[in-house]
């Protein structure tokens, strides 16, 4: 089943499903908790559709795919190399997100996204899925001119609306192994690969970064981007999807 988070039209922040066949978002829940009653269903454009989780931290991996790593000039790393997002980079489906001025070179970056269900600590590989939400997509928009200027990548990775998601929340059974991540910019295809194109697995990734840090219910993980990373421009519409979650979409401004 694939899970929405949208504010419905009296402005209340809701949960419940998206049934793409017939076009209807249903409220597993109304606000307060009561149980969703028959006329708690919408279309898409009847509500805002948000992030579907509101995350403490987006930890985020470079360099995941060899081809992204050769095109960056970078060499393949020997464990994930990890940076973080704070919560006010996420973005929403559909939102018209303001770039950065005066900026030479701000790219796109589709990426798998894997929400967390549990905090967790020093979770093993074998254990890993356990802790996993669900998947979604996300856009990792990188800030190119101060990201190759600092070390920690604040100012190139952190700014705000950085890491537009959604809009749906797939369970891991949903998305298959090999599944297809394609991003398009104007309609035309950017970059396509799948997630067997991981240099390191999902279950490593958890287990590397709870070695470090806590990981609470909500927060997300970012695969990493496959090759063909590009700048944007004032205008651009981006879709970011992947197989078995959807499609994310959202455009750029640059003031």
């Amino acid at each position: 089943m694939h899970r929405v988070r949208f504010r419905d039209p009296n402005g209340d922040v809701r949960t419940g499903s998206w049934d793409a066949a017939e076009n209807r978002i249903t409220a597993s829940a109304g606000p307060g908790g009561r149980l969703s009653v028959s006329d708690d269903s919408y279309t898409p454009a009847e509500v805002d559709v948000l992030a579907p989780t509101d995350p403490s931290k987006i930890v985020c991996v470079g360099l995941n795919y060899r081809g992204h790593a050769e095109e960056q000039d970078k060499e393949i790393p020997d464990r994930p190399l990890l940076f973080l997002k704070g919560p006010n980079t996420v973005a929403s489906h559909n939102q018209t997100v303001e770039l950065l001025p005066d900026k030479e070179r701000i790219d796109y970056e589709a990426e798998l996204g894997v929400v967390i269900d549990t905090q967790c600590r020093n979770v093993a590989e074998a254990d890993a899925m356990d802790v996993v939400r669900g998947f979604t997509c996300v856009d990792d928009i990188s800030n190119r001119d101060d990201q190759r200027a600092e070390q920690n990548w604040v100012r190139g990775k952190a700014f705000d609306n950085a890491a537009p998601m959604g809009p749906l929340l797939a369970s891991p059974d949903e998305v298959p192994d090999d599944a297809t991540i394609e991003l398009r910019v104007n309609g035309e295809r950017r970059q396509h690969s799948s997630r067997e194109e991981f240099i390191f697995s999902i279950p490593e990734l958890i287990e590397e970064i709870t070695t470090y840090m806590t990981l609470e219910p909500g927060d997300v993980i970012s695969t990493g981007t496959p090759a063909g990373v590009g700048p944007l421009a004032d205008g651009d519409r981006v879709a970011v999807e992947i197989e078995g979650i959807g499609t994310l979409s959202h455009s750029v401004t640059i003031p």
